[in-house]
């Protein structure tokens, strides 16, 4: 039987006005009686979708709006709505593949522009974010969301008088928007305001619009302000809680179990004859896909320093720099997937391993690095897990390795908070994190021996203490001569596009606050020695 049509228009229109009314309940029981009798639309599945977020079912909403935009591609609602419910449930790259879609149908729709540069942040693109969400402000002055990203931003590179002005600006279109709160806080911590930071904060605890998200965020901040005033007991809890409450949040990573992954790879390898690893075929550094006239990987554990050193190092004109790109994807997508089992990968023939390489160069150049005639500095910190693909694949290329006092890598990794994937959720107890270094650093331990590529191991420590008799040495390791340069990173680093934990603390330049800091959290610590005396004592740190 045919359709009223103006029956239905009706129906859709009050539909839209009890959204507008923000009366969703009424919205979403309308809607749910329309569509089951067999009118579907896309703005019926919006309105369900809507509540199902309410309700915390984001998968439910993501199949909801996936439909509604398979019905309907253009509609402009249904998609900006599917973008925002995938970056809700951490995937930002496909939610930028729909809002680049949206900008397509509507190039000035300021939301999209804003929605575009969150994606952006969340993959760690800062540069690029901060111009979409300044295209936001030029369609929508008054958009707080892209002034509070804008803070952010700012924050995350240390750039903080800058990020008090945004967050200010934002805070004065939505007060108490917990973003922008939490960037202004940083800004008075920075300052050295810390009873002014600790008001901010607790603001957004006890704020019903806040995310878990978001407090557990402000707790991590908040620990940061006791830890600025000597209140080191208060500041592990609340670093404890603010992770608790990350754990709950990203639990879907909770059974990646890296820590696993790399026993069973240690092992793995520990099943090889050693004596193939060390093999060094004639090769051309590249295999003659790439003009690179170096090749050095940097690596180690996170919070060991690698940050500093690439930062410094990508100041020298003769060399070029990569931050924390997945280079390897290939590599081992074939050869380090489990159940582990090296023997393909010993066995591989040139061919295939050349198929490989080109691979690697390829994300290189796809990424925009001009390597041409230059040093290529391949900077993961845990590109250790993939030592053995990266000596079969490049048996020349030069190891930077980090070390810093274990106690306080360990330490550091527990207090920071890192974009979130399988091994970064290792970090969240500080017993887990001192169980996942010390796997890494075996897998580091046994392979080291075994393998023809040039190693150096560089310590935090001597960097900071002594920074250009240090450097000279890294230079003329990798091959490159000394600059002046190097030591003016602080100028440097918030220019970059991307930005990790140690950014903002690079900002301010090299300070030795970070050496024996350990030392305050000596109770917290010392459960853990069992584990890390071994490593105290291979890289030669007091007790």
């Amino acid at each position: 039987m045919a359709r009223d049509l103006d029956a239905d228009l009706k129906t859709l229109r009050t539909i839209l006005d009890y959204a507008e009314k923000r009366d969703f309940e009424n919205a979403a029981a309308l809607a749910e009686r329309t569509l089951a009798s067999g009118f579907e639309h896309p703005l019926l599945l919006n309105v369900l979708a809507t509540r199902s977020e309410q309700q915390g079912n984001f998968e439910h909403s993501l199949r909801l709006l996936e439909r509604a935009v398979a019905i309907s591609p253009t509609d402009i609602g249904a998609r900006n709505a599917l973008s925002l419910c995938l970056q809700r449930l951490d995937r930002p790259a496909e939610a930028l593949a729909h809002i680049d879609h949206l900008l397509k149908l509507q190039p000035n729709m300021a939301p999209a522009h804003a929605n575009k540069g969150n994606a952006l942040i969340a993959l760690g693109l800062l540069g690029r974010a901060r111009q979409s969400h300044l295209r936001a402000l030029e369609y929508d002055p008054g958009n707080f969301v892209a002034t509070a990203a804008l803070a952010s931003i700012a924050t995350q590179r240390g750039e903080h008088d800058e990020a008090r002005r945004w967050a200010e600006q934002a805070l004065s279109a939505a007060p108490g928007y917990p973003d922008a709160v939490m960037s202004l806080a940083a800004a008075e911590l920075a300052a050295g305001e810390t009873a002014k930071a600790e008001a901010l904060l607790q603001r957004v605890i006890v704020d019903t619009r806040a995310s878990r998200t978001d407090k557990a965020r402000a707790a991590g901040l908040l620990g940061d302000v006791a830890d600025a005033a000597g209140r080191y007991t208060e500041a592990f809890d609340l670093y404890a809680a603010c992770n608790e409450a990350l754990r709950g949040v990203y639990g879907r990573f909770a059974g990646g179990n890296m820590l696993g992954y790399v026993r069973e790879l240690t092992a793995a390898l520990e099943r090889i004859d050693a004596s193939v690893w060390s093999a060094r075929p004639d090769l051309d550094l590249a295999a003659g896909v790439s003009e690179a006239r170096g090749h050095v990987f940097l690596m180690g554990f996170p919070r060991s320093g690698t940050t500093l050193l690439e930062v410094a190092l990508d100041g020298h004109p003769q060399i070029a720099s990569a931050e924390e790109l997945e280079l390897l994807t290939e590599g081992v997508l074939r050869y380090m997937r489990e159940p582990l089992n090296l023997e393909p990968l010993v066995n591989a023939g040139e061919h295939e391993l050349a198929g490989l390489r080109q691979a690697y160069w390829q994300r290189v150049r796809s990424a925009g690095i001009d390597t041409a005639g230059k040093v290529f500095i391949d900077k993961h910190p845990l590109n250790t897990q993939k030592l053995p693909l990266i000596t079969r694949l490049f048996p020349q290329a030069k190891i930077l390795f980090a070390v810093r006092d274990p106690r306080d890598v360990v330490l550091s990794c527990f207090r920071r908070r890192f974009k979130m994937n399988h091994a970064m959720y290792e970090l969240l107890t500080l017993p887990g994190a001192a169980r996942y270094y010390d796997a890494v650093m075996r897998l580091a331990a046994v392979i080291r021996p075994v393998i023809g590529n040039p190693w150096r191991t560089v310590r935090y420590e001597t960097v900071v203490a002594q920074f250009a008799g240090e450097m000279r040495g890294i230079c003329e390791f990798i091959g490159v001569p000394w600059v002046n340069d190097l030591e003016n990173f602080a100028q440097r680093v918030q220019a970059r596009e991307h930005a990790t934990p140690s950014t903002a603390q690079l900002s301010r330049g090299l300070v030795n606050t970070a050496t024996n800091h350990w030392r305050h959290y000596e109770a917290q610590i010392a459960p853990l020695l069992p584990v890390l005396e071994p490593w105290i004592e291979r890289f030669e740190y007091t007790r």
